[in-house]
């Protein structure tokens, strides 16, 4: 047992002695760069340093946040992010009285793809963050009417700048709410100025099949077949980029015009494909296709053609001129369809979560109060008229346009021409 245990401990004595005349180990990547790592270190203490007062209101409770939610990716995202911009300039411009408050206000912008699965995904996503008080959105009724379910369910307002669906308002959800008007409306407008004013007598309908494109052509095809319009066709499509197989049976049976009930980014090329297959029947369709891009998708085929809006271009509205001024200047670009509408509905927000501050006498108050406020807009001066919600949440009157598209060229899409404006109640 001694000679093991000597022997054990001569070996652990060399051992000792070669690691201690071994050369140093070679520093790490990190250790080597002693003044890069100091480098970083300076940003990211300063980073720190103005997250903390941040971080130190959302632990005071005084941080608020207000979502977007629209397509700010894909063949949509040009009207997505429209409502975006204008929902985040009048963030930037109309937080003063909630910062004098005490609040610190953030936008909290999500992109719902125009998919209804992402839309409530997010929804749910916001829904969970206590701090998002009101949410602007969104641009397709097909996203809002399954994400409203999560809006609902969480007592969280919302406003829509853009959703026409009636579903959108008469499941009767005090917290969603619209400041444009509804389909059963603005497809019964189209009919009548097809009917009226271009000469109509047969329609050949197309659609997307989404709650929005399929709904409003519904409207058009019951107005038509009401007042005597040859209905020729009523189909619906997915397809984005052949339309030969719809197109065959339209040539063939001759309408006077083609309806498309969808977005631009499909209306464009059935248009053009129409033209180009030797089709002569006028287009129209309804606020979906108002949008610079359609211009870009449908060249020559799209210059003077209708379309139907509930939300006319912004250089429409007597307020706008200094909101286009400041849009252009503070995103680079254009204003587009929906920004205007997108700002109107960021200041409802922020109007309800004053009044529902106020009424919980400067505290921070829960979603359920500032649903209430919001639901109780009345006589909002907004830069797209005035806004009074009814006992549904729509807009107690709203307007209709008919408008014309002046140009092939998309940077004159805003030159189009407003040929029929009406103020109709809601129904």
């Amino acid at each position: 047992m001694r000679r093991h245990t000597l022997a054990l401990a001569i070996l652990l004595m060399l051992a000792a002695l070669v690691a201690a005349c071994a050369p140093a180990p070679e520093p790490t990547a990190s250790e080597a760069a002693p003044t890069e790592a100091a480098a970083e270190e300076a940003p990211a203490e300063e980073a720190a340093a103005e997250e903390a007062p941040a971080e130190e209101a959302a632990a005071a409770g005084t941080v608020i946040k207000i979502a977007t939610q629209s397509p700010l990716s894909g063949p949509q995202s040009v009207l997505g992010t429209a409502i975006k911009n204008g929902a985040q300039l009048a963030l930037e411009q109309k937080s003063a009285t909630l910062q004098e408050m005490g609040f610190t206000v953030e936008l909290a912008p999500y992109d719902d793809q125009a998919t209804p699965d992402t839309g409530v995904a997010n929804a749910t996503q916001i829904a969970a963050d206590p701090t998002v008080l009101c949410m602007v959105g969104h641009l397709n009724s097909g996203v809002m009417i399954p994400s409203m379910e999560v809006y609902h369910n969480a007592q969280l307002a919302a406003v829509s700048p853009a959703n026409t669906n009636p579903t959108v308002t008469e499941r009767g959800y005090v917290e969603v709410n619209r400041i444009v008007g509804r389909d059963d409306v603005q497809g019964v407008v189209g009919e009548n100025f097809a009917r009226e004013e271009m000469g109509v007598q047969s329609v050949y309908i197309v659609h997307d099949k989404t709650s929005y494109g399929q709904g409003v052509a519904e409207f058009f095809r019951q107005s038509a077949e009401a007042n005597g319009m040859a209905v020729l066709g009523f189909e619906g499509t997915e397809e984005q980029a052949n339309f030969d197989s719809i197109l065959t049976p339209i040539l063939a049976a001759n309408p006077d015009l083609i309806y498309f009930g969808g977005i631009y980014s499909q209306g464009g090329i059935l248009f053009k494909q129409a033209r180009d297959k030797g089709i002569m029947a006028q287009f129209m369709g309804p606020d979906g296709l108002d949008a610079s891009e359609l211009a870009s998708l449908g060249g020559e085929a799209v210059a003077g053609m209708y379309y139907s809006s509930v939300a006319g271009p912004a250089n429409v509205y007597p307020a706008t001129q200094q909101f286009i001024a400041d849009y252009e200047a503070r995103f680079g670009e254009q204003t587009q369809p929906f920004a205007a509408q997108g700002y109107d509905a960021m200041g409802i927000c922020l109007q309800g979560i004053e009044k529902a501050i106020e009424a919980n006498g400067g505290q921070l108050p829960g979603r359920a109060q500032v649903a209430e406020a919001v639901r109780a807009t009345a006589g909002y001066a907004g830069i797209t008229g005035e806004v009074t919600f009814n006992d549904k949440g729509d807009k107690t009157v709203a307007t209709y346009f008919v408008l014309q598209v002046a140009s092939a060229d998309p940077a004159l899409w805003n030159t189009n021409q407003v040929v029929k404006l009406l103020d109709i109640p809601a129904p």
